[in-house]
């Protein structure tokens, strides 16, 4: 499983001195100085009624992937949908419990790993968040296959591997570029194709209070999402500008649902639900043509540029005669982290003309955990505070 991962204390070489200001050889003396002046502390051991969680995080792009790899329980279900409703139903608790306060924060995304659904996937995977379980997460799939890949799960068939993952809305087929450094196999970037993705409605209107007639299109890309034009608006997409984001993100999706917009999918009614609202405007730097501005769940402030949401957002452009198969785009996050997207083919979902997106992205570990869920606590069920 992925909890057989082993990268050790010590990064890659040549990261330290380039990236974070350490000298390979400094980094040696200071492993050294570490392995040999263990805390007493340390010693320490949690009562036997505590529940253990592990995870290895990740982030990609700058959003968050919290992976549990260890102790979460099996689901029931033949499904990714079928596991959905069971975790929803059974094990609510522990997605609160990972990723609220004071072990997450309002805007910590998780990811727990299932069996495969189909027999030509390597494993299967659930997302959750602060609102619950979305259908789709596609900065999670260039981390799961990091993860896949570097622990030998999934083993590397050369400098291209290749694996298939069942997400709740369907097989993601990805592709990894692999090298080997330091005894093992190394991801960079992880090219997806995702599931048809479709426009569902476009040039629709909803009265929101505060900001009165808006403009939005509904698509799909594994999600489905409200797609507003920031200048329409007067909105700054500057990350200094986040507060602002979130509050008019919410308000606009709240509107959409509150006037009981329909909004289905052929395949499952699962499916068929708001996930966010994403604001788009021109990249304000030179190398990217959009940047995308993703409010999901309840107020999470995307921090990359949202993989299911590039997806429909490329199926809204080609669906307007804007986006060529094949013609690769660079779209930048609040952050300006940049994903590339592409219609890869042409397809259907149902009654609807789709295309099949192309993503890539690049994933990075940022540390293990191990979580404690001890019952003696009071705020074991976790909280948010903004």
């Amino acid at each position: 499983m992925v909890g057989s991962w082993r990268r050790g204390l010590k990064p890659e070489v040549g990261v330290c001195e380039a990236e974070i200001g350490i000298s390979t050889a400094a980094l040696d003396d200071y492993i050294a100085a570490m392995e040999s002046a263990t805390s007493p502390l340390a010693a320490w051991r949690p009562p036997a009624d505590a529940l253990t969680l592990r995870s290895i995080d990740c982030h990609t792009a700058g959003e968050p992937l919290r992976v549990v790899v260890d102790g979460f329980p099996a689901l029931r279900g033949s499904t990714q949908l079928e596991r959905r409703r069971d975790c929803q139903q059974r094990f609510d608790h522990l997605r609160r419990a990972l990723m609220f306060e004071p072990r997450g924060h309002a805007d910590m995304y998780g990811a727990v790993i299932t069996p495969a659904e189909r027999a030509d996937s390597a494993f299967g995977v659930l997302f959750m968040h602060n609102e619950g379980y979305s259908t789709m997460c596609g900065h999670a799939m260039p981390a799961l296959a990091k993860l896949a890949i570097e622990s030998g799960w999934v083993p590397a068939s050369g400098a291209r591997t290749r694996l298939n993952i069942d997400a709740p809305c369907g097989q993601i087929r990805l592709e990894a570029d692999c090298e080997p450094r330091d005894g093992q196999w190394r991801v960079g970037r992880v090219r997806f194709l995702n599931v048809p993705s479709f426009v569902l409605a476009d040039q629709q209107t909803i009265a929101v209070a505060g900001l009165g007639a808006v403009r939005y299109a509904l698509a799909y890309g594994g999600a489905f999402y409200a797609y507003v034009d920031a200048a329409a608006l007067g909105l700054s997409l500057a990350t200094g500008n986040h507060a602002q984001l979130v509050d008019t993100g919410r308000r606009i999706k709240d509107a959409i649902v509150r006037a009981g917009t329909p909004i289905s999918h052929p395949d499952s009614p699962d499916l068929g639900f708001l996930y966010g609202t994403i604001f788009t405007g021109p990249a304000p730097e030179a190398g990217a043509q959009y940047r995308n501005v993703c409010v999901f769940a309840e107020g999470e402030l995307d921090r990359s540029p949202t993989g299911s949401g590039v997806s429909g957002f490329a199926a809204l452009l080609h669906a307007r005669g804007q986006l060529p198969l094949g013609q690769r785009l660079t779209i930048e996050s609040v952050l300006g982290t940049r994903f590339q997207v592409w219609a890869d083919a042409a397809s259907r979902c149902g009654p609807h003309a789709a295309i099949v997106p192309g993503v890539e992205g690049e994933a990075h570990i940022t540390g293990r955990h191990e979580f404690l869920l001890i019952p003696q606590d009071p705020l074991t069920p976790g909280f948010l505070l903004r």
